[in-house]
């Protein structure tokens, strides 16, 4: 061999060609699926998201009543039941349902989450039940049913259907977030830390509460269509809202006698719900599985 001729590097012994092979092939898979999922994920959360916030301001004033379930005239989706234009109805209605199914998740979250974490980390069983025992009656009771009877008692406006729904939710969110932490709690590293003298508040949060983040994040999407069912059911039957506002929910119900006559009516308002509950759901999922790769490539490493 002639000095200066290039020498291909030899592949190590131990390592088998095709395995190597199929962790390229695994590892190039990540960069093309995670952003097609976190893409659609976005497309679908902000069109009903930028409708519903942003629709009162450029719905305009009211224009003339037309006939009911007709299709062109100058309106984009045709006309309702009552004759009111659709597109405006539907610019008009999201911002109810939005709101209220968000802020009841966020509520949702601020009670459970200490609720549990305290629930988790105490060594006082007396506490556990007096935290835990009463959620467990509440869970027992279906949901719609709760709501109903809450409702039927005290009539409650938006702000109230908001408490209702976080209410409803939070047995069932508190006894997960309790659940994930208790195995993060029985770790070595948590009881070295008690023995180092370190404060509950900083173990809640500085180490269990960010140990069980990836699960609160994949249980958000979900709290948030069951808030979105809840509070579209309750528009549909008619708590919360006001009589002949405008409200996606309302429109389904309003408007399904002319569904084969005038579809938009019905199944518009029907897409934005659910494009907004699909859209969440894989917005969090792409964001675990970004932040799971990490420790997949690590893991295909070894």
């Amino acid at each position: 061999m002639t000095p200066g001729t290039n020498v291909p590097s030899a592949r190590p012994a131990d390592e088998d060609p095709r395995r190597s092979g199929t962790r390229r092939t695994r590892l190039a898979r990540f960069p093309v699926a995670l952003p097609a999922r976190a893409g659609l994920g976005l497309v679908l959360l902000a069109v009903p998201l930028l409708l519903a916030l942003g629709g009162p301001w450029f719905a305009g004033e009211p224009g003339p009543r037309a006939a009911s379930f007709t299709l062109g005239g100058g309106h984009w989706l045709g006309t309702d039941v009552t004759g009111a234009d659709v597109w405006r109805q539907v610019l008009l209605g999201g911002r109810s349902v939005v709101l209220i199914a968000l802020a009841a998740t966020a509520l949702t979250y601020l009670v459970a989450v200490p609720t549990g974490l305290t629930a988790a980390l105490t060594r006082r069983s007396w506490l556990e039940e007096l935290l835990m025992r009463p959620l467990d009656i509440v869970l027992a009771v279906p949901s719609l049913l709760l709501l109903l009877l809450v409702a039927a008692l005290f009539a409650p406006g938006a702000a109230g259907l908001a408490l209702i729904v976080a209410g409803i939710a939070v047995p069932d969110t508190t006894r997960m977030v309790r659940a994930a932490a208790t195995a993060v709690a029985a770790r070595p590293a948590v009881e070295a830390l008690r023995m180092q003298g370190e404060s509950r508040l900083r173990i809640a949060l500085g180490h269990v509460g960010r140990a069980i983040g990836r699960t609160l994040a994949a249980d958000a999407g979900v709290r948030l269509t069951g808030a979105l069912y809840l509070v579209a059911t309750a528009a549909f039957l008619g708590v919360g809202v006001t009589p002949g506002a405008p409200d996606w929910a309302v429109m389904v119900d309003r408007n399904r006698t002319g569904l084969a006559v005038q579809p938009w009516a019905v199944t518009v308002p029907a897409l934005l719900v659910v494009a907004l509950s699909m859209g969440a759901n894989l917005l969090f999922d792409a964001v675990l599985a970004h932040r799971r790769k990490p420790h997949d490539r690590a893991r295909r490493t070894d």
